[in-house]
């Protein structure tokens, strides 16, 4: 039964995995993708984590912290992807460059 159980989680989190990475065709903005893609990544990777720690409990500190990491790292790189995305696109709004 546990075997089943993981892997379910590790069908889900490889679902997650495609799926995030199928928004990157559509029409929308690049910020858009790569919120989707960092999310269904971050969820779909932490369910593979926890699909191993189902499958092997005497592990839990070592995967209990990289599912801490995984969802600390993601989402601060998130934040910085937005604020440097957000930086740019103010500074060439306000001081257009020209070269000559």
């Amino acid at each position: 039964m546990i075997d089943v159980v993981s892997y379910v989680f590790f069908g889900v989190g490889i679902f997650f995995w495609f799926w995030g990475t199928s928004h990157l065709v559509g029409k929308r903005s690049v910020l858009f993708k790569l919120h989707s893609l960092s999310v269904a990544d971050t969820l779909g990777s932490i369910l593979i984590v926890v699909g191993l720690l189902i499958r092997i409990p005497s592990r839990w500190p070592l995967l209990t912290l990289a599912i801490l990491s995984l969802a600390i790292w993601n989402t601060m790189l998130g934040y910085v992807l937005a604020h440097c995305s957000s930086e740019e696109q103010e500074n060439q709004t306000e001081f257009p460059t020209s070269t000559l």
